[in-house]
């Protein structure tokens, strides 16, 4: 089954990837690069999952997670955080804006897919 995954960071290469990785699954990929386009498109759009990247211009990963959640119509929306910040301080963060999961790059396709895969099945059963 095709879902609309949302897939916002700064760097051309991991959108570029991530759209390979996510599509080959038959996935629709909206890409952005920064975190005010990803909110404007959140603004008209309901992704069945947001990848945030932790940092990036604008706005970073956080504060749109934690803008997300705030919203009746996208709360429910699971938001999976990428960040080369793999310590506990950025986990602890990572949960307290919402987050639903928090991956660290560089990134393993295999791990990602299997991560989407249970937050979208997580999401369908509630």
């Amino acid at each position: 089954m095709s879902h609309t995954i949302l897939v916002a960071d700064d760097e051309p290469a991991i959108r570029t990837m991530l759209e390979v990785i996510l599509s080959a699954d038959g996935h629709e990929i909206v890409a952005v690069a920064d975190g005010k386009t990803a909110l404007e498109y959140l603004q008209t759009h309901t992704p069945d999952v947001m990848l945030l990247d932790v940092q990036m211009p604008f706005m970073d990963g956080f504060e749109i997670c934690s803008r997300v959640k705030r919203i009746k119509r996208l709360r429910h929306t699971p938001v999976l955080l990428l960040t080369a910040l793999d310590d506990d301080q950025t986990r602890d963060h990572a949960k307290l804006v919402g987050a639903d999961d928090i991956v660290a790059k560089p990134l393993s396709g295999k791990n990602l897919r299997g991560r989407i895969t249970h937050l979208i099945n997580d999401r369908q059963q509630s």
